[in-house]
């Protein structure tokens, strides 16, 4: 409310004068004496030195955690090229493994392939040899059955040629012939 006192008797052309102490110390001097007392205490009592210290120690204690952040970072990097290089091993020992597995199985196919070629041939000699036995049973068989078949063909071609007189005479011949010698 004194604001729009002050403003409506401005705007009616009235003048205020500035309250003053002694007579010619006015607010504005009292201020800038109240902060050069403040200033003076201020450096009396050592603030700045204070605030510089506080400042240094903030400044040593991120420089500290800065070297501790630098010695972690390189630390994280030598642990990063270690396990790439182990990732690297790891890669390069799977490589040799899938090489190895792809030899041993090329071998396994192999062996399997000489085995089968092996096996077949065995079996081939085991038909030709049954082949062979059963041609020489039946050879036998035939020989036999000729034998027979010639046997009793000479036994009647004798039986019809041959009568009793004959053999009598090839009795007493035989016989002849076992005296003389």
């Amino acid at each position: 409310m004194a604001n729009v006192l002050t403003i409506l008797s401005e705007a009616a052309g009235e003048v205020h004068a500035e309250p003053a102490s002694f007579g010619f110390i006015d607010a504005t001097v009292w201020v800038s004496i109240a902060m050069a007392i403040f200033i003076a205490i201020l450096l009396w009592k050592k603030v700045p030195a204070m605030v510089a210290g506080m400042l240094d120690n903030k400044i040593a204690e991120i420089s500290k955690q800065l070297k501790e952040a630098e010695a972690l970072r390189l630390d994280a990097e030598s642990l990063k090229a270690e396990y790439e290089a182990k990732l690297a091993d790891a890669a390069k020992e799977a490589d040799e493994m899938r090489a190895r597995a792809d030899a041993e199985a090329e071998a396994l196919v192999a062996k399997a392939k000489a085995d089968a070629t092996a096996l077949i041939a065995r079996r081939k000699q085991m038909a030709e040899d049954r082949i062979a036995a059963a041609e020489a049973g039946a050879l036998a068989e035939v020989r036999t059955a000729a034998a027979k078949a010639a046997t009793d063909a000479a036994a009647k071609l004798i039986a019809d040629k041959h009568d009793a007189a004959a053999d009598k005479a090839l009795v007493d011949q035989a016989i002849a012939g076992v005296a003389k010698g």
